[in-house]
C-alpha cells in the first residue's frame, strides 16, 4: 500500500539529517506529483506530524540576540549570510510539509496540497543550492550557530490554520521578498555568481510560496464570512508579538495578493507614509 500524503510528511519531519531530508522531502514531492500528473491521487491519511521537527546536532540553536553578528562585505559575513538563509530554507521545508499534515479536520481543494508540496519541494531545492554555496566558501550547514526563533511561530499557530496561514507565509516569508534584493545586491558587489544565481532562483520562488498564503488564508476567510484585511490585522497582532518593519517590497508583495493596507497599519504609526491606509 503507498505511503499517505500525511505518511510522507511525517517522514520529513522526523529526518534530522538536514541533507537527507531535503533530498526526501524532493523525493516524495515528485511521488505526489507523478501520480497527479497520471490523474490518480494518493490517500491524504491522518498521521499526525511531530510537535517539533527532528534537527541535526549542528547548528547551535541560539536565541536570535545571541547569534553572533558578522561584517556582511567580508567572505566572513557573507558565509555567515547564506548560511543564516539555508537554515531559514531548511525550517521552510518542515513549516510547508507541517501545514499539510498539521490541520487534517480543515476541508480543502486538492490544489492546497499541490501548492504546499510544491513549495516543499522548492525549499528543499533552495537548501540544496545554499549549501553548495557554503561548501565554495570552505563552509557547511551546521558549522555556524543558528537562531531558534523559527518554529516558535508554527508552535504558537499549531492550533489554528488561519492563523498560520497569516504568521508564516504572509509575515514571514514576505519579508524575504522585502530583503533578498539588498542580499542579491551585495553578493554582486562580492562577484559571486554562483551565490547571485542561487538566490535570484530563490526570491522568483518564493513569491509564489507568499502567494499560496494568501490565496489559502482568502479562501478560508470567505468560507467562514470574515474580513480577510482584519482577520489578518487581528491574527497577526495576537501570534506575531512584533511590529512588522518597512521598507517593504510593495511590488512583489502585490504579485503576492497582498496589499499595502494589509501591512503598513502593523508598522509603528511614526514609520508609516502620509498615503499608508490604516
Amino acid at each position: 500500500m503507498s505511503p499517505s500524503l500525511r505518511d510522507m510528511a511525517a517522514e520529513v519531519l522526523n529526518t534530522a539529517n538536514a541533507q537527507d531530508k531535503a533530498t526526501l522531502s524532493r523525493e516524495h514531492a515528485a511521488t505526489w506529483f507523478a501520480a497527479r500528473a497520471a490523474g490518480q491521487t494518493l490517500e491524504l491519511g491522518r498521521t499526525p506530524p511531530p510537535d517539533s521537527p527532528a534537527r541535526p546536532d549542528q547548528p547551535q540553536l541560539l536565541a536570535p540576540r545571541d547569534v553572533p553578528s558578522r561584517k556582511p562585505g567580508t567572505p566572513e559575513g557573507r558565509t555567515a549570510m547564506l548560511h543564516a538563509i539555508a537554515h531559514i530554507e531548511l525550517n521552510a521545508i518542515d513549516l510547508h510539509w507541517d501545514i499539510i499534515a498539521r490541520f487534517p479536520d480543515v476541508e480543502f481543494p486538492m490544489g492546497f496540497y499541490d501548492d504546499w508540496v510544491k513549495s516543499a519541494d522548492e525549499e528543499s531545492k533552495h537548501f540544496k543550492l545554499l549549501s553548495d554555496c557554503l561548501a565554495s566558501y570552505d563552509s557547511h550547514y551546521g558549522a555556524l550557530p543558528a537562531h531558534a526563533g523559527m518554529w516558535q511561530s508554527a508552535d504558537v499557530t499549531a492550533h489554528d490554520i488561519l492563523a498560520r496561514l497569516a504568521v508564516v507565509p504572509m509575515v514571514l516569508e514576505a519579508r524575504g521578498l522585502d530583503v533578498t534584493p539588498g542580499i542579491i545586491k551585495l553578493f554582486k558587489q562580492a562577484k559571486d555568481t554562483q551565490a547571485v544565481a542561487a538566490l535570484e532562483v530563490i526570491y522568483a520562488e518564493e513569491v509564489a510560496h507568499v502567494a499560496y498564503g494568501s490565496k489559502w488564508f482568502h479562501f478560508l476567510c470567505g468560507r467562514e464570512n470574515r474580513d480577510p484585511k482584519e482577520a489578518f490585522h487581528t491574527l497577526v497582532q495576537t501570534y506575531f508579538h512584533s511590529k512588522l518593519r518597512p521598507p517593504f517590497n510593495e511590488e512583489k508583495r502585490a504579485d503576492a495578493g497582498i496589499a499595502p493596507d494589509f501591512y503598513w497599519p502593523l508598522t509603528d504609526a511614526e514609520l508609516r507614509p502620509p498615503a499608508a491606509l490604516t
